[in-house]
């Protein structure tokens, strides 16, 4: 593999593309031409694999053609200049073809790379209703007696159980089937997942009519998750016969049900779609679904007649080769403003529902929440506003408390008692400054004594004395806690453990990252859930420094001296790393390569419609050091922290922290393993 951090291989990635040449029909040697074309330009880009279409070298619509002897003659003459091409084209080529073999003629796949053909495999499953007459010309793959051909003097591996491994790329293990084989209730794809395959490939030719392409989509995309596998799916374009049909030339690559890449429909000439597909991302979502495990075994028999053909790939070697497949900036945040909105309508829903459900199990009518006039709590508050809408009970059982201290802004004092008032909850302002001072006073803490001394006891004293009071309150006001802090404070440590923010009776943001609560409470303000007159504020609060405001500041109160990113990094860029630590355990070189190509400058920035969107670039250098900050919180000095918290509902696929539910370690593990390797990751 290469050794360049710069370059995608060394990450586990591979670039493997679709090729949809521009055919004649019974031409065979112009097929070629075209396909070797198409195969060059793929090895030029830094692709080492590429799938062509169903019979692309004879073309799809030859019908009882396929009987001519001239026609099957010339279409090995065809591969044959392939086979001599693939010597000086360092990628692995999956090419359609007819092959006489028993005295039938197959429809085949057939794998060639560095002058070796690999393989040779046949299609399952004919279709012979509609347009489709293949049971016509062709013999299905369960026909065939022998497993080895002679095929232009080479021994060759016959069959439709054919894997095929790099021997240097230990992830790359790919599968070729045809067409209607993807279209059957079950795939022989689902029997290559499950021995190994993490690449699928279809050699389709596949006419068009109305609605199909939509219909290939869902097809490729849901087989392609289904198999935790990437997925290659090629058509006919350009040239076949329209007899009595028509083509497209659609071609997609899928990884785990997302689309990585489509090409244009209906193009006049030979093209060619790329995509750079995450190895290692498909190896562990295996790894940690069990039931995948369950599967291999159940079907123990079909995985265990595959057999496998071992071929050398060659590389792309050179220092850097960027990633071409887009790396979202905020992974817990969907780009699309449509599919965002959506996303928030979502999460709001499940916490919502999560907190009525507790509060209807526990018998309590209310809630008990501190307001800073920062984001968390305000959005923590939003939710217990529409709970309370939804248990049909009065806003005004919501027991709201502000409570400043040493450092409180006139900025988030002022927010809060507006927050307060527009949800209409019960609102009460505590002043906690005389009993912190008692308390510093009591433990004989230098502040007491008139000594500016800020550290973290003068920091922890504030927000203990306020989680106190909340619990108090509820046990006066027979209410529960609802706690505020979010997944991004969870995971970096950032709360104040016991009785401090950390605790709750409930908490509805535990499993809600700080930059999708960002975006939550503006979605409210802009959906004008409470009304229009009092979205102002909260888009006054999404536009506030975020901070604990702990510590006095030196010039004025105007707004919150302290800065929580200053300390422990953008959030941004930690929520991006927790995402790829969290959902997929990549080591820290793998995130921070992520990292760099998300967050690289780029002309049209994150979200080219959204004009509040800060675009923010950040070097290698930026990406290493608050990487550092996240793994050595993360790993070695906050779980104590994770390993007791509030119950909370999970919201979204990345993961929660509970202890009960997706993270489980020990609080007492170092971080040197992960700083090590960071340590690999060059500064520029």
């Amino acid at each position: 593999m290469p050794q360049s951090f710069h370059n995608l291989y060394t990450h586990d990635f591979v670039r493997v593309a679709v090729g949809v040449p521009r055919c004649r029909v019974a031409d065979p040697l112009y097929n070629a031409a075209q396909t070797i074309a198409l195969a060059e330009g793929v090895a030029a880009k830094g692709g080492v694999l590429v799938a062509f279409p169903e019979l692309g070298l004879s073309a799809y619509t030859c019908d009882d053609l396929f009987h001519q002897r001239a026609l099957l003659d010339t279409v090995h003459a065809a591969l044959d200049k392939i086979v001599e091409a693939s010597i000086r084209i360092p990628v692995a080529m999956i090419v359609g073809m007819p092959l006489r073999v028993d005295h039938r003629l197959f429809n085949c796949a057939v794998v060639v790379s560095n002058g070796r053909i690999l393989g040779a495999v046949p299609k399952v499953y004919l279709p012979n209703y509609n347009e489709f007459y293949e049971a016509r010309q062709f013999s299905p793959a369960d026909e065939a007696v022998s497993t080895e051909i002679e095929l232009l003097g080479q021994r060759v591996p016959f069959g439709a159980d054919l894997l095929f491994q790099a021997a240097n790329v230990p992830l790359l293990r790919f599968h070729a089937e045809i067409c209607e084989d993807v279209w059957v209730p079950v795939p022989p794809s689902s029997y290559a997942a499950l021995a190994g395959a993490t690449v699928l490939v279809n050699l389709s030719a596949s006419n068009i009519v109305v609605g199909k392409s939509d219909y290939r989509h869902q097809l490729v995309g849901q087989q392609s998750a289904r198999c935790m596998a990437a997925y290659l799916y090629s058509s006919a374009g350009r040239g076949e016969s329209t007899t009595d049909l028509a083509w497209d030339g659609q071609a997609l690559i899928y990884e785990n049900g997302e689309m990585l890449s489509e090409a244009e429909r209906f193009q006049d000439d030979s093209h060619v779609i790329f995509a750079d597909v995450d190895l290692e991302r498909l190896s562990r979502d295996r790894m940690r679904t069990n039931t995948w495990g369950d599967s291999v075994r159940r079907h123990a028999q079909q995985v265990a007649a595959f057999r496998v053909v071992k071929f050398a790939i060659e590389l792309p070697v050179q220092d850097v080769l960027p990633l071409q497949r887009a790396v979202a900036r905020y992974p817990y945040v969907p780009a699309n403003p449509a599919v965002r909105d959506k996303r928030c309508m979502e999460v709001y829903s499940i916490q919502v529902q999560a907190l009525v459900q507790r509060l209807s199990a526990s018998g309590m009518k209310k809630v008990v929440i501190g307001i800073s006039g920062g984001l968390d709590s305000t959005h923590a508050l939003l939710v217990c506003a529409k709970a309370m809408d939804r248990l049909q009970l009065p806003r005004t059982n919501i027991l709201a408390y502000t409570m400043p201290g040493f450092a409180t802004s006139r900025r988030t004092l002022d927010q809060a008692r507006k927050l307060m008032d527009f949800v209409g909850a019960t609102a009460h302002e505590i002043d906690i400054r005389p009993s912190c001072i008692q308390m510093l006073k009591d433990i004989g803490h230098p502040y007491s004594e008139g000594r500016e001394e800020y550290d973290v006891t003068f920091e922890n004293v504030q927000a203990g004395e306020r989680t106190s009071h909340l619990f108090r309150l509820a046990n006066h006001h027979n209410g529960i806690v609802v706690g505020t802090g979010d997944l991004s404070e969870l995971a970096l440590g950032w709360c104040t453990y016991g009785v401090g923010d950390h605790m709750s009776h409930y908490n509805v943001n535990a499993s809600v990252p700080k930059t999708l609560i960002s975006h939550l409470v503006r979605w409210v303000a802009e959906s004008r859930q409470f009304g229009e007159a009092d979205s102002q504020v909260l888009i006054d609060v999404v536009d506030t420094e975020i901070s604990p405001e702990l510590v006095p500041g030196k010039a004025n109160d105007t707004a919150p001296a302290q800065s929580t990113q200053s300390v422990i990094g953008p959030y941004e860029l930690q929520d991006f790393n927790l995402y790829y630590t969290l959902r997929f355990g990549f080591a820290p070189s793998k995130v921070a390569f992520l990292a760099l190509h998300a967050w690289k400058d780029r002309s049209t920035g994150a979200w080219p419609d959204d004009a509040h969107v800060v675009r923010n670039q950040y070097a290698l250098k930026d990406i290493k050091h608050n990487l550092g900050i996240f793994l050595r919180r993360f790993f070695q000095t906050s779980q104590f922290k994770r390993s007791c918290v509030p119950n909370a509902p999970k919201v979204g696929s990345g993961g929660s922290l509970s202890p009960r539910g997706d993270w489980r370690a020990p609080s007492d593990s170092e971080s040197v393993v992960w700083l090590e390797n960071l340590k690999t990751v060059p500064d520029a």
